[in-house]
């Protein structure tokens, strides 16, 4: 069995298969049973349900220092 990933909320992902508008980079806006993540070049909203986005999430990426 795979550990469970670690997401925050404002954390940036990876995911698998583009968006139609040719991002693949993602911004979580909502953990829980569903994550809300926003495309971070054109700004739509989706909501994957939490094992869908495991099974299509690629890698989380760097927080960049504050």
């Amino acid at each position: 069995m795979k550990a469970p990933i670690q997401v925050q909320l404002g954390d940036r992902v990876h995911m698998r298969k583009p968006h139609p508008c040719g991002s693949d980079l993602w911004t979580v806006t909502r953990l829980g049973s569903d994550v809300a993540l926003v495309c971070d070049k054109c700004g739509r909203k989706v909501e994957l349900p939490r094992s869908k986005f495991n099974q299509t999430l690629k890698r989380v990426l760097p927080r960049p220092p504050q």
